[in-house]
């Protein structure tokens, strides 16, 4: 009993990030959505599985383009054995650094604020893995290191334990 409990509370630790968007404020660049969003980009990244072991690489192409305070994210990918998806997000910016954001294979609304150069996102993600379909949630971060170039690690929990995380580096064209 006592190594089932001991196993559980190591599982309900590592399904926290330890990071909040308080920790950001007042750091620069400040990050701009809009500005960094905005006209062509290329990524390349990876999946890692629960053990920390990559699963998968990828690569991606963006487009976004705003107009007011909506803006339209148009993403490529392509993985490492050949399969191709696209993403399309309608992304809505709010007061106070917040943002609101849908997608075809997000579950409800993504919510997001910025504070400092940091970007955080939650939301439900509908993937497909060995012909299975899972609801899982995604706790995304994205680090503005300059002009050029973002750095995002998303944390991929179901029922609240990490099962696979995504990094991925973004570069403006």
């Amino acid at each position: 009993m006592m190594k089932l409990m001991a196993f559980l509370i190591v599982i309900l630790i590592s399904g926290c990030s330890g990071q909040r968007l308080d920790d950001y404020r007042g750091t620069s660049p400040e990050f701009d959505v809009q500005r960094f969003f905005n006209g062509p980009l290329q990524a390349d990244g990876v999946v890692l599985n629960h053990a920390g072991v990559v699963a998968r690489r990828f690569s991606v192409k963006m487009v976004g383009t705003w107009q007011d305070n909506v803006g339209k994210l148009e993403e490529w990918f392509v993985f490492d054995d050949g399969e191709k998806t696209t993403r399309t997000w309608i992304i809505t910016q709010l007061d106070n650094g917040r943002y609101s954001g849908t997608a075809g294979d997000i579950h409800g609304k993504a919510v997001g604020e910025a504070a400092g150069f940091a970007l955080h996102w939650d939301y439900q993600l509908d993937i497909k893995v060995d012909n299975s379909h899972y609801r899982v949630t995604f706790d995304d971060w994205l680090y503005q290191i300059n002009n050029k170039t973002v750095i995002n690690r998303s944390y991929i929990k179901k029922w609240g334990i990490n099962v696979g995380e995504v990094i991925l580096v973004i570069n403006k064209q």
